[in-house]
């Protein structure tokens, strides 16, 4: 029985030793693809793609090997391969194992060559005549203009101080000031901006309608003391493409991207600096807006009309100690709040919409936070809230409640809630004694209704038309649709308007 067992053994080696000597045989054009075709998603010109990947099968019974695999255009093309860890454009001997397969990893970065567009293209061909086999690449590049921070003879990138720390040492960021020949923003060709674009005092940055505004990661604008925007965007004829909007957003094109929170830094008003910013979508920021002290002027430094901001990070309007007035402004779904005044200022909304459906970690803040302080690890900071004034909005999201009103008594807090529509779910009762949420007071709520359905049309994708079941639909006053008489779509409010940016409407339609 010894004898048997070790024959076996043998026998095993010796089968294993003939395996290893096994030699591939030639491909004979029966190789099958995971795709005939594959779409590179668009990038900008000179800027690298995401990594797309094809994977290339075996299913026969025999080990089997390629004479070559490679791009069509040869070492020209724009186009880049992997395979099994080897980076290159042509190669030979491509072995698969029997029933099994590879993956090809593809990469692109192609000059447009002041194109506004163009589609680029080229196949990965395998084998050689009689036996061969293609899969074709396309990818759409799109010319831009790059606006980036400069370096010195030593390599350093140019930089913007945007305060001093305590030591008194300057706090700088990543950036540049646009010079005065970069101060107009057409729709042209996109922008895609690395670092802060700063705007200088006594500097007024103009975008035009219809103009796309692209920031890679920790990129954004910040105006200065001084500066200013003129954003004169308008109404679109397609909802879907925009085409008169302004938009900003991440430099990453790639739909997987087309949703996703902190790509980008955010859109800085700093004290002393104004704005008018109509129609305009911003998404996809750590701050949507950031508006930081304000003139002393009498009229609102920044104006926000028929304004979108979707998916920020943190919180979609910052506002400490500013001045503000917007008309048609829908925030949705941010990480910590929609709406967050800190330390005081002035700030009237009218027919706008605060929807909080964050899901993407957990959100223990309301939609629409107010306080008059500031806390910092070294003190506390107060300033007087000279107003906060909400007229026909809606306030609403997926916690119990979604307003929060935090003040000391040192400072003024005037604030004022008028026809429109909260979530504000008091189940235990721990607000009941605060006389800031005390609905019944006239002197600060009007004609609201709490905690009822907005009927939105999509929260998980940032659709807030509002349907004929809606609780804010007739719930606005007439003085406010005659302040703002068009919803943020076109559409005309009647003599019995409804709560928040968008008149109700049929959603089957």
């Amino acid at each position: 029985m010894l004898f048997k067992t070790f024959f076996v053994l043998i026998a095993l080696v010796s089968l294993t030793s003939c395996r290893d000597d096994f030699e591939p045989e030639r491909s004979t054009g029966n190789l099958q693809f995971s795709r005939d075709t594959v779409y590179l998603d668009t990038v900008f010109s000179n800027i690298g793609s995401s990594t797309y990947t094809l994977k290339v099968f075996n299913r026969s019974d025999a080990f089997i090997r390629i004479p070559q695999v490679g791009l069509a255009r040869g070492e020209n093309s724009a186009y880049r391969l992997n395979i099994d860890g080897r980076a290159g454009k042509i190669f030979t001997e491509v072995e698969i194992l029997p029933k099994d397969s590879i993956f090809i990893f593809i990469e692109t970065t192609v000059d447009a060559q002041n194109n506004d567009q163009i589609i680029y293209t080229d196949q990965i061909i395998f084998d050689a005549e009689p036996y061969t086999q293609q899969v074709e690449l396309v990818t759409l590049v799109q010319d831009a203009e790059f606006l980036f921070p400069r370096k010195n003879a030593q390599g350093i990138k140019e930089t913007l101080q945007i305060g001093i720390d305590e030591a008194g040492e300057p706090i700088l960021i990543e950036g540049f000031v646009l010079a005065d020949e970069q101060l107009h923003f057409t729709n042209e060709k996109p922008y895609v901006i690395y670092g802060y674009a700063g705007i200088a005092d006594g500097k007024t940055l103009i975008l035009d309608a219809g103009a796309r505004l692209h920031f890679h990661d920790n990129s954004g604008i910040i105006v200065g003391n001084g500066g200013r925007i003129e954003a004169n965007g308008s109404l679109s004829v397609d909802p879907e493409t925009l085409e008169n909007e302004i938009i900003l957003e991440g430099d990453r094109l790639e739909p997987e991207f087309a949703d996703v929170p902190g790509q980008w830094g955010t859109l800085w008003f700093t004290p002393g600096s104004t704005g008018i910013l109509n129609y305009i979508t911003i998404k996809n920021n750590n701050l949507g807006i950031l508006a930081d002290g304000n003139t002393g002027n009498a009229e609102a430094d920044i104006q926000l009309k028929n304004i979108q901001i979707y998916n920020s990070a943190l919180v979609g309007v910052y506002a400490i100690t500013a001045s503000l007035n917007a008309e048609n402004l829908v925030v949705g779904n941010s990480g910590i709040s929609n709406l967050w005044i800190r330390l005081g200022g002035s700030y009237s909304f009218t027919h706008s919409t605060f929807a909080n459906y964050w899901n993407q970690s957990f959100r223990n803040t309301p939609a629409v936070q107010v306080d008059n302080f500031l806390e910092t690890e070294a003190e506390l900071l107060t300033a007087d809230l000279t107003k906060a004034d909400f007229v026909n909005c809606i306030i609403y999201g997926n916690r119990a409640e979604e307003l929060g009103l935090r003040s000391v008594d040192e400072n003024a807090f005037n604030f004022s809630f008028s026809n429109s529509l909260i979530r504000f779910d008091d189940r235990f009762g721990e607000f009941s004694a605060l006389p800031n949420y005390d609905f019944t007071d006239a002197t600060k709520y009007e004609m609201n209704t709490i905690s009822a359905d907005p009927d939105f049309e999509n929260t998980a994708k940032n659709k807030y038309r509002i349907g004929l079941n809606s609780a804010a639909q007739e719930l606005g006053n007439t003085a406010g649709a005659v302040k703002v008489p068009l919803d943020i779509t076109g559409a005309e409010r009647n003599n019995t308007p409804d709560a928040g940016a968008y008149q109700a409407t049929n959603l089957d339609n």
